[in-house]
This record gives C-alpha cells, sequence and structure tokens, in this order.
C-alpha cells in the first residue's frame, strides 16, 4: 500500500472523529484543509474517470455548501456524499460491459463462468442498495440527530455495517462456489 493510499484510508476513517472534534472546538478552517486534503488524496488515487467526475462533483458541491450554507452541515455531508457517489458508480457499472464487482473477480479469476458473472451482477446489486442506505441513513444523521449521533453512526457503525456485508458477501461466495 503506498504511503498516499494509507494517508487516504487513515483520513477517511478518522474524518467523522475530527470533524466531531473540529465542530466543538470551533476549528471550521482547519476542518476545511482537512476536507481539501482527503478528497485530493482520494482524487490522486482514483483510477476510473467515472470515479475521478465524482470526486470533482463532490468538490464543487462541498465548496458551495461551505460558501452558502452552515459549515458543519457542509462538513457532515460528507459521508452521504460518498455513499452516493459509491452507489452511483455500482448502479452505473451495471449498464456497462462489466460491473464493478464483476471486475475485481476477474483480477483473481479471469475466466470467471456465466454464473459467477451473474452472481457479480447480483452482488453489484447488493452493494448498490447497502450504498443508498448507508447514505440515507447518514442524511438523517446530519439532520435530525445529534453531532454525537452522527459520530457514532458516520465513525463507528457505518464501518462495522460494511465489515457486516463484506463478510456476508464472503460467506454466500463461498457457498456459491461450493455448488
Amino acid at each position: 500500500m503506498t504511503a498516499i493510499r494509507l494517508f487516504s484510508v487513515l483520513l477517511s476513517i478518522a474524518y467523522p472523529f475530527i470533524v466531531f472534534w473540529g465542530l466543538h472546538s470551533n476549528h471550521y478552517q482547519t476542518l476545511i484543509v482537512f476536507l481539501g486534503l482527503l478528497l485530493v488524496s482520494r482524487f490522486w488515487l482514483a483510477t476510473l474517470w467515472q470515479e475521478r467526475l465524482m470526486l470533482t462533483l463532490m468538490v464543487a458541491l462541498l465548496v458551495s455548501l461551505v460558501l452558502f450554507s452552515e459549515t458543519s452541515t457542509a462538513l457532515k455531508l460528507y459521508p452521504v456524499m460518498i455513499n452516493l457517489s459509491l452507489f452511483t458508480v455500482f448502479v452505473m457499472s451495471l449498464y456497462a460491459k462489466e460491473s464493478v464487482v464483476e471486475k475485481l473477480a476477474k483480477l483473481r479469476e479471469p475466466d470467471l463462468p456465466a454464473e459467477g458473472i451473474a452472481y457479480t451482477r447480483k452482488v453489484t446489486i447488493a452493494w448498490s442498495v447497502f450504498f443508498l442506505l448507508n447514505a440515507t441513513i447518514a442524511f438523517i444523521t446530519v439532520f435530525f440527530m445529534s453531532s454525537q449521533a452522527w459520530m457514532l453512526y458516520n465513525g463507528v457503525i457505518a464501518y462495522v455495517l460494511i465489515a457486516v456485508m463484506f463478510s456476508l458477501e464472503w460467506l454466500i461466495r463461498q457457498r456459491v462456489r461450493r455448488q
């Protein structure tokens, strides 16, 4: 893992905690710089043009939100935008030659059988639904819950749900492979 990738992953994981600290200590400028670093590192690592387009749109939206709305709300919307971006990339890939999950599967198994391709499409749909639900819950935490609840969901619960989703998919995949 490159240093930039590690930096980006650590920033992403720490984001809700850093925003929570910054909002409660009125360090808005520091938070804007932090968010800028995170988005630049993610853009630098993006390999697909769709991902770079999504990140560019996110930056434009976040800058607009910061300029024209309450800074704390704009900063809290980052997890919503990430999940909506992932939802969009996964759904768009369903209309492409290969879905995101199929491309990932073919890295390990280049000659993926037809059953495997059908399975990867189902997994892509499942992840799309997951990202949409996660974005919805993250949105609810921004506008209808306390900062503590926002941090708990976006800093802990969402990551646990992602781990559960990965684990369940892995278990199902093992079962499908045996059949």
